[in-house]
């Protein structure tokens, strides 16, 4: 039977490696790579610099074109565009496996952070599996994530004592509004539309980074005030203008006194959003 590993490759540098992740990759015989375009091949190249150093004995490099998504769908569109591309990466996955893998061979997808946060690599996989055009078993190697890496750059905790923490997307905080009740410290990704910029002057503390565990990593922090909104989003249209793209994530934190819960906390949580990586 076809072994597929799913391996979480850090936030992007390369001695963010677990020894497990070193493990699998020495065990693959082929890997896949997803080329998202040339303003990212930069990312292509990192997954390639990680091989270099680490993938032992023989073994192929497969590169296929990561289908595009609608970016700009609104909030009622936005499940289903990421369902349509959801199936065309999972048509892309089943020919890499069926055609570039033999029975009896053992591949490997390389995940930026870890694979379970939003990521779409296992969920993908799990498509394919069901559809029972080939034949494989995967195991999940997981990996340090873009949220632990913004709070060990930033030096902080991700929750305060005795509090919770939620991990949400830009999408899902703009449309709140807002932190929820009960939640003084929300981790947000994927925000593209910088809704951060929404919340200046509530009392919250910003701890910003982009590119992390990279060289070209930028690392801001301070009340989010309109003056600190306004530095974040020049440091991002300046970082996206001479790359060409930008990944960044960012801790808010109440900075008064925690904040009592709803009624209907214990009973109704505020929900964990889901999602794909830019």
């Amino acid at each position: 039977m076809r072994q597929i590993y799913v391996i979480g490759i850090g936030a992007g540098d390369p001695r963010q490696l677990t020894l497990q992740a070193i493990d699998a990759l020495g065990r693959a015989d082929v890997f896949f790579l997803l080329d998202k375009g040339e303003d990212k091949a930069g990312l292509v190249r990192l997954r390639e610099d990680i091989l270099e150093r680490h993938a032992a004995g023989p073994h192929r490099v497969v590169v296929a074109r990561d289908p595009d998504r609608d970016r700009t769908a609104a909030t009622g569109a936005y499940a289903p565009a990421v369902d349509d591309w959801r199936r065309r990466r999972a048509d892309i996955y089943q020919r890499l496996i069926a055609e570039e893998l033999a029975e009896d061979g053992c591949g490997a997808f390389l995940v930026w952070g870890d694979p379970a946060l939003y990521d779409s690599t296992l969920a993908v996989l799990e498509d394919v599996h069901a559809r029972g055009g080939a034949d494989f078993d995967w195991t999940v190697v997981p990996g340090i994530s873009s949220v632990a890496t913004l709070a060990a750059r930033h030096r902080t905790g991700l929750n305060q004592v005795g509090r919770p923490v939620q991990i949400t997307t830009g999408r899902r905080l703009a449309d709140a509004g807002g932190l929820p009740d009960g939640v003084d410290d929300v981790v947000v990704m994927l925000d593209a539309r910088q809704a951060f910029g929404a919340l200046a002057g509530q009392g919250l503390h910003i701890f910003w980074g982009a590119y992390l565990g990279t060289p070209d990593e930028i690392l801001l922090a301070g009340p989010l005030d309109e003056a600190m909104a306004d530095r974040i989003r020049a440091a991002r249209t300046d970082a996206r203008a001479r790359k060409g793209w930008i990944m960044d994530t960012y801790l808010l934190r109440r900075t008064g006194p925690a904040t009592p819960a709803a009624p209907d906390a214990a009973t109704s949580p505020p929900p964990m959003a889901g999602g794909d990586p830019p």
